[in-house]
């Protein structure tokens, strides 16, 4: 019988490169990233159903009351949340699905999956994280400035995750989740040992 897959959460400030690691996750073969819904605009050359489902504030209530979030969070005046239906036929066929959530987001989902593996990603230092945040050029100075408060108040929640990882570079962040998930599949709690002899 095929391992079911792991569901994995990967939190971390705006600005630490979260979706650049979990870009580079993707590749993997067992690996599948759960499309985020959202009612925020998209930037830049985003598209719908490949960076984020892009929702009206409509759309995204009727999902929520038919209970079709994993999670969901509302976070600088915008609603995100992650669909259940097909991040639960992914871990079932054995595959790790990753969620790149807000904290707020990954506080309900522990609450309801316990055995979720959760990462909280982490900026080398703080002003390194503003220089990301302004580097990128998407945002106004009040949303950098408000990104920057949420992300002291963020950081304080990073204990409640099994891991911490720093992003110093992305390679080297992505190796580590790939250790992370390799590690926890062979943890003793996964074999049946009884049923091997």
């Amino acid at each position: 019988m095929k391992d079911k897959g792991f569901l994995v959460v990967i939190s971390g400030p705006a600005g630490t490169g979260k979706g650049t690691v979990v870009k580079e996750l993707a590749k993997e073969n067992n690996v599948e990233v759960s499309i985020s819904a959202t009612t925020r605009a998209p930037r830049g050359n985003e598209k719908d159903g490949v960076e984020y489902h892009f929702l009206s504030r409509g759309q995204f209530e009727s999902i929520i009351e038919n209970d079709g979030f994993l999670e969901y969070a509302e976070y600088c005046g915008n609603y995100y949340g992650s669909p259940k239906k097909q991040a639960e036929e992914w871990i079932s066929a054995g595959k790790d699905v990753i969620l790149e959530i807000e904290v707020q987001g990954f506080e309900k989902i522990k609450k309801k999956n316990p055995e979720c593996i959760s990462i909280f990603i982490m900026p080398p230092s703080f002003k390194e994280l503003e220089r990301r945040l302004r580097k990128r050029a998407t945002d106004s100075e009040e949303s950098i400035l408000k990104r920057l408060e949420r992300a002291k108040e963020e950081v304080k929640i990073a204990s409640d995750y099994d891991y911490i990882i720093v992003n110093g570079s992305v390679e080297k962040c992505a190796a580590d989740i790939k250790s992370v998930l390799y590690a926890e599949k062979l943890k003793s709690k996964r074999f049946d040992v009884d049923s091997m002899f």
